[in-house]
């Protein structure tokens, strides 16, 4: 019971990580420490996209499935969990990096306009 609250538990912290790294520019409004801990979030997705590199927390959670009596999976967080309802004919490579690219293109219009609004107002 507690291998599967484990695996439960980093799925929802995959799953809050992905969430921050998309919308979690937005949060520099609000938190001008925020960028401090955005920004490498962002460079980690960005990299793991680029290269598909597999996010640890990935094994991590196979690791309990497997411990809690459940199978594990062999792909990605992204994969596995998402790519049904986002991508049903499958993640390709280009696919990926072009997810990349847009996470990275969405958070550097965010920062561009918190760093012009941060400006305006000096």
């Amino acid at each position: 019971m507690i291998h599967l609250i484990f695996a439960n538990s980093i799925l929802m912290v995959h799953f809050a990580f992905i969430l921050f790294v998309v919308f979690g520019g937005l949060l520099v409004f609000y938190k001008k420490w925020m960028p401090w801990l955005h920004i490498p979030a962002i460079f980690w997705a960005v990299l793991i996209e680029f290269f598909g590199w597999i996010c640890p927390l990935t094994p991590m959670e196979n690791h309990f499935r497997v411990l809690a009596g459940q199978s594990g999976y062999n792909q990605g967080f992204i994969q596995h969990y998402l790519l049904t309802v986002i991508y049903p004919d499958g993640l390709t490579r280009q696919v990926q990096i072009l997810l990349g690219l847009g996470v990275l293109i969405l958070n550097l219009l965010v920062y561009a306009v918190f760093l012009k609004k941060k400006r305006v107002i000096k």
